[in-house]
């Protein structure tokens, strides 16, 4: 399969189109979509993780920062040297390993039969992320919004790149700073990118 992925070149050109193209008001409120919103299923994971220190991220994680896109799996973000803990932590509990992530980590079917990601990756942002995580409707722990960014923007799919524009344009000033502080310090080269994706989203919601 041919990867979705935008070269930074590919992103510039997508985001000035979407900045010609993008008209104030074009999108619905956001306070009207959040109350049709899904049930969150992060729940089903802390069972599998034994002592493993995990964030949900993926499209689950995308629920707390905006209105809800329909998602058929879980995505859990963990320190790579805690791959080995994880995977005898599922194995004992009678999940069934699907196979590697070419990215890091292993996919999962667990008992429940719902598809569990583990990425297991090693950034210098990944130990931040998981000690300062925000708690979800579910009291399970989800990754913090500038987390979030950074692994949409290394991702650079077209999808992630709408939703850090639909997360960012739905975010509190102080959520947005905060966001370009954690970006300006581990992925400077997307500071620029950034600033055109939060103005997006915001002409979104006007």
């Amino acid at each position: 399969m041919a990867s979705m992925a935008l070269s930074a070149k590919q992103r510039q050109a997508f985001l000035a189109m979407a900045r010609r193209r993008t008209r104030p008001g074009s999108g619905s409120r956001p306070d009207a979509l959040r109350e049709s919103a899904p049930e969150y299923g992060g729940a089903i994971v802390g069972t599998y993780q034994g002592t493993v220190r995990f964030v949900i991220v993926g499209g689950l994680a995308t629920h707390l920062y905006m209105p809800a896109r329909m998602t058929v799996d879980v995505d859990i973000l963990i320190l790579r040297d805690d791959l080995p803990e994880a995977e005898t932590a599922l194995d004992t509990a009678r999940a069934v390993k699907l196979g590697a992530r070419a990215i890091g980590g292993s996919t999962w079917r667990l008992p429940t039969n719902h598809c569990l990601d583990v990425i297991a990756v090693d950034e210098p942002w990944v130990d931040a992320a998981l000690a300062r995580p925000v708690t979800g409707p579910d009291g399970q722990p989800y990754v913090a919004l500038p987390y979030l960014v950074l692994m949409k923007l290394a991702s650079g799919r077209v999808q992630d790149l709408a939703d850090i524009s639909r997360m960012l344009g739905a975010a509190t000033p102080e959520q947005v700073r905060k966001t370009e502080q954690v970006v300006k310090r581990y992925r400077p080269q997307d500071v620029e990118d950034l600033a055109s994706l939060v103005a997006l989203g915001r002409l979104e919601y006007e």
